[in-house]
């Protein structure tokens, strides 16, 4: 069984496994006990009630965090024609409009953080499912990444402004980053907000039962904080 270091037991101390925080408290717990020597994530996990297995209990939507991911985000677009140009325009740091595009990532490139595409592409971007699918970077209906043309600007503006996906894995968990640990608690918050609400609004027809069992807060390296999963679920943006 894997130890834990100093370091980790030391900002484990700091939290008391009896208690489920409120989540400004968490979060400013989350801000203290994070001890990476670089800009650690926060990231939320939960638990959910829902089966992985029904077709008709599955979450998958995106949520624009409001103070974004406070990172870089890369974006490509598979458009071709006036598409193409106005995810130039759009400020896409690359257009793959032509077979060449294809044939590299084919060949493993895939230095980008988001993949869009307009339907007209789709075509040729299936044949890239086994490359991105497992670096959740195929293009999707569900999750928005598959729009017309006309939509394009708005997509590629809200990915880079902190646009998230976020979907229920096998293990019918949800894991979702909200920000860096560098941000303001009142942003984390706002962004945890948005968050949850969109959750909330997500939660399938088909649930029975409790939709959200346990909530926790983590950053990069850290020990998790327990939130209260009803009281997360009613957070709602300002």
């Amino acid at each position: 069984m894997a130890k834990h270091g100093k370091k980790y037991l030391q900002a484990l101390a700091k939290i008391d496994p009896s208690r489920v925080y409120e989540p400004k408290q968490a979060l400013e717990l989350i801000k203290e006990i994070s001890y990476a020597n670089f800009d650690a994530t926060v990231e939320v996990h939960m638990r959910t009630g829902l089966d992985p297995r029904q077709a008709d209990q599955q979450v998958r939507d995106v949520v624009v965090l409001p103070h974004g991911l406070g990172k870089t985000v890369r974006v490509l677009v598979f458009a071709q024609g006036d598409g193409a140009n106005l995810a130039q325009q759009a400020g896409a740091d690359y257009v793959a409009d032509t077979d060449e595009w294809i044939q590299k990532i084919q060949g493993g490139w895939t230095d980008f953080d988001v993949a869009i595409a307009t339907p007209d592409m789709m075509g040729k971007v299936g044949r890239l499912g086994r490359i991105l699918g497992p670096r959740g970077l195929m293009p999707n209906p569900k999750a928005g990444t598959v729009v017309p043309a006309e939509d394009l600007p708005r997509v590629i503006k809200e990915s880079k402004a902190g646009r998230v996906e976020f979907r229920l894995d096998k293990s019918a968990n949800l894991h979702v980053p909200i920000g860096k640990v560098s941000f303001d608690v009142e942003k984390l918050y706002e962004n945890l907000s948005a968050l949850m609400e969109a959750i909330r609004k997500a939660r399938p027809a088909a649930a029975k039962g409790v939709y959200i069992r346990r909530v926790t807060i983590t950053p990069t390296m850290g020990p998790g904080v327990r939130i209260d999963p009803n009281v997360a679920l009613s957070l709602t943006v300002k």
